[in-house]
C-alpha cells in the first residue's frame, strides 16, 4: 500500500486556528459503513447514536505545557519540545537541531538551565537543574501543533484539555475528546451507556510523519499506556450482551485492539494492564474491540488518517473528505468531528 494514496489538498483557510466558543457545538460528520451514507449533524447530536448497554471509552490523558523557550550564550532563541517526562533528563526535540553541540547550556525564560546530553532515539537527551514539574509550571508553554500558525495563549491551557485529562504526560492532546462537555457526558450515561477510561500519553509517535512510501515499512514510535481491570471488564462485558465499544480517537482505538490482540475474545483477558504500543493501524486491519470511532480530521499521509481509512474503509474516507472540504468544515485539533458508525 503506498503513502501517495492517502493525500489530499486542503485550503489553508479550513485549518481551524481557535476552538469553537462551546465544545459541544463543532459540526459532526457521521459515516455510516453499512449504507455508505453521510450525514451531517452538531457534535451534541452525538448522543442520539448511543444505545442502552453501549460503552463509551475516553483517554484520559493530561497535557503537559511540553515547550520550553530559552536562549544560547550567544544570544540566539533556543527551542525545547519534550517527548517525555522525567527526572532529571529526558528526551525531547530541540532547535536549531544541527547547532546545539553536547555540553552546551541553554537558559529558559524562567532562568532555569537546560544542559544538551546526547543523541536519543529520535531528539536529544537534556538535563534540568531542578525538578521537571517544577521548570514546566514556571515555563513551559502549551505545545500547540505547527499547523496553528500561532504562539499559544493562556486560553489554550483549558481549550487544549479534554474536561476529563487528569494523567498528566501527554504532549499534543488527544483532539477527538475536546468537544464533550459534562452536560453532554451525563446525557450520554443517562441512556445506560457505560464511560470507561484508558490513558495513552499521546506523543511524538502518534504524529510522526511517515518517510517510507510504502506504509507497511512504518515503524511506530512506543507510547506509554494504562488499561485498567475496571476498564477491561466493562468493554469485555459490553461485548457479550451485544453493546457497541465508541472509542474516543485513535489513541484509544490503538489502547483497545493492542490489548485485544495481546488476550482474546475483546479485551476479556486482560486486567491491569500497561506498557507501551508501537500498534499501526493501516489497511486492511480486522478491529477486534471497537465498533464505532469518534475522531476529527487528520493531515494527508498521517498514521492518523490510515488508522481511520482502515476503519471506515479508504474509498469511504476519501469521499467523505472531499464533502468536508466542499462543506468547509473545520480541520485538525481545533476543528470538527466524525463518528464512524
Amino acid at each position: 500500500m503506498k503513502l501517495s494514496e492517502f493525500d489530499y489538498t486542503l485550503p489553508k483557510g479550513l485549518v481551524a486556528q481557535y476552538p469553537r466558543e462551546k465544545r459541544d457545538s463543532c459540526r459532526l460528520m457521521v459515516l455510516d459503513r453499512r449504507t455508505k451514507t453521510i450525514s451531517h449533524k452538531a457534535f451534541r447530536d452525538i448522543v442520539e447514536y448511543f444505545n442502552e448497554g453501549d460503552c463509551l471509552v475516553l483517554n484520559d490523558t493530561k497535557v503537559i505545557p511540553a515547550r520550553l523557550f530559552g536562549k544560547r550564550k550567544t544570544g540566539g532563541r533556543a527551542e525545547i519540545f519534550l517527548l517525555e517526562k522525567k527526572n532529571p533528563a529526558c528526551e525531547a526535540l530541540v532547535r536549531p537541531a544541527a547547532r546545539l553541540k553536547k555540553g552546551e547550556m541553554i537558559e529558559l525564560e524562567s532562568g532555569d538551565l537546560v544542559e544538551i546530553l546526547d543523541r536519543g532515539d529520535i531528539g536529544r537527551i537534556v538535563k534540568f537543574n531542578r525538578p521537571i514539574d517544577d521548570i514546566l509550571n514556571d515555563a513551559g508553554h502549551i505545545p500547540l501543533p505547527p499547523y496553528i500558525a500561532r504562539q499559544d495563549e493562556a486560553s489554550d491551557r483549558i481549550d487544549y484539555q479534554t474536561i476529563y485529562a487528569k494523567s498528566g504526560g501527554a504532549t499534543a492532546a488527544p483532539t477527538a475528546g475536546l468537544h464533550f462537555t459534562k452536560e453532554l457526558l451525563d446525557k450520554v450515561e443517562g441512556k445506560g451507556v457505560r464511560i470507561a477510561y484508558v490513558t495513552l500519553h499521546t506523543s511524538y509517535g502518534t504524529f510522526a510523519p511517515i518517510k517510507e512510501e510504502d506504509v507497511e515499512l512504518h515503524k511506530m514510535h512506543k507510547e506509554y499506556f494504562e488499561l485498567s481491570k475496571e476498564t477491561a471488564e466493562m468493554v469485555g462485558e459490553t461485548k457479550k450482551i451485544g453493546g457497541r465499544v465508541f472509542a474516543t480517537g485513535t489513541t484509544t482505538t490503538r489502547v483497545l485492539e493492542h490489548c485485544a490482540a495481546r488476550g482474546s475474545g475483546f479485551c476479556t483477558l486482560v486486567s491491569a494492564f500497561s506498557g507501551h504500543t508501537d500498534l499501526f493501524i493501516y489497511p486492511p486491519y480486522e478491529f477486534k474491540t471497537v465498533d464505532r470511532l469518534i475522531t476529527n480530521f487528520h493531515i494527508p499521509k498521517s498514521t492518523l488518517l490510515l488508522l481511520v481509512s482502515a476503519f471506515a474503509g479508504k474509498d469511504f474516507i476519501v469521499e467523505a473528505y472531499k464533502q468536508a472540504i466542499e462543506g468547509r468544515y473545520r480541520f485538525y485539533s481545533y476543528g470538527d468531528a466524525m463518528l464512524i458508525i
